[in-house]
């Protein structure tokens, strides 16, 4: 594959390959094509082998080109499970009864390019069937006007971006038949917070049917780490959009029997410009923290997180008590409904 010295987050997803073959399970999801005649692969990778009736955890990045600390932060916490596998009991217990995966890197064509769409110029996450039956927030939610404006969603009627089908397939694969299973999709450049945002984003009224879920999740991750500076909302609170392919997984999810729900991290990149103005020049400056000594906070920031999301998806016959869930939805629906 050509290009790699200018794509140091694939080159250190191929390192951890090469360094641990025994202990993952790789997929080639799909190649994707680049400028010219380059391609790019787009890989998933398994923790532990256990039964489909196990849950599952996903963790997911680089679906944004520019929001390059997305896969920096999945690939940072794929090596460190990696390295404490040898030693660590509790963590190989936990795969032995849980389904661990990451998808690192979804867009590498966009990576490469510096962009926020693929090699295309289709925004992946304004791409699915989903629709925002209300109307979709000007611009930002997605529009078809040209492939040369930011959030394109593609043209009419084509079928989805080839990365999305392939991402989408791996979740139906291995996550949609599972009792229970989560996503955290990383993401940046909204905000002075970090956010975690869930479905629908295509709809400020209709609520998810695992809603009840969704609030004892957030309830047992505040509770459990109470010095932590996340918001946890809907993603509607600040913009409704079409194509949202975690809108459009979550629908997909229903026609099965376990419970799915996928979140989205938006890392606050508001306060590293404030920080570092002068990066607002850089052509990644609005969504990466670009000092070293601050990508090195982001990749410590957000360890307790998907720990928590790997414990919450291990305990989740204990977390997620089914007389509770109704009084859960009833909260979630005042909060954040109302």
């Amino acid at each position: 594959m050509q290009g790699q010295s200018e794509f140091p987050e694939m080159d250190q997803l191929l390192s951890i390959l090469k360094q641990f073959p025994d202990k993952l399970e790789v997929e080639l999801l799909c190649d994707v094509e680049g400028n010219g005649d380059t391609s790019y692969p787009v890989h998933a990778i398994s923790l532990g082998k256990v039964s489909i009736d196990k849950p599952g955890v996903l963790f997911v990045g680089g679906v944004h080109g520019v929001e390059r600390i997305g896969s920096q932060v999945v690939l940072s916490f794929l090596a460190s499970l990696l390295q404490r596998l040898e030693w660590d009991l509790q963590l190989q217990q936990l795969l032995e009864e849980c389904y661990v995966a990451f998808v690192p890197i979804v867009n590498p064509s966009g990576m490469v390019l510096q962009r926020r769409a693929n090699a295309k110029g289709v925004d992946l996450m304004r791409n699915s069937p989903s629709i925002a039956k209300d109307g979709a927030s000007f611009m930002v939610g997605g529009q078809r006007i040209s492939s040369k404006l930011p959030w394109f969603r593609g043209n009419k009627d084509e079928a989805m971006e080839l990365e999305n089908r392939a991402l989408l397939k791996f979740v139906e694969t291995k996550l949609f038949p599972r009792p229970f299973s989560l996503v955290l999709d990383c993401h940046s450049g909204f905000g002075h917070s970090d956010r975690l945002w869930f479905p629908y984003a295509n709809s400020a009224t209709q609520a998810i049917e695992d809603l009840g879920a969704v609030y004892r999740l957030r309830k047992a991750f505040f509770t459990g780490f109470p010095h932590q500076n996340y918001l946890f909302e809907p993603q509607t609170k600040h913009y409704v959009c079409h194509g949202d392919l975690w809108d459009y997984c979550y629908d997909q999810s229903l026609n099965h029997s376990g419970s799915f729900i996928p979140l989205t991290l938006e890392m606050g990149s508001w306060r590293w410009l404030k920080k570092n103005p002068l990066q607002v020049f850089n052509s990644l400056g609005l969504y990466h923290p670009m000092k070293p000594h601050r990508v090195q906070r982001v990749l410590r920031r957000h360890l307790v997180l998907m720990e928590f999301l790997m414990d919450a998806s291990y305990s989740w016959k204990s977390l997620f008590n089914d007389s509770q869930l109704e009084l859960n939805k009833l909260a979630a629906i005042k909060k954040w409904y109302s």
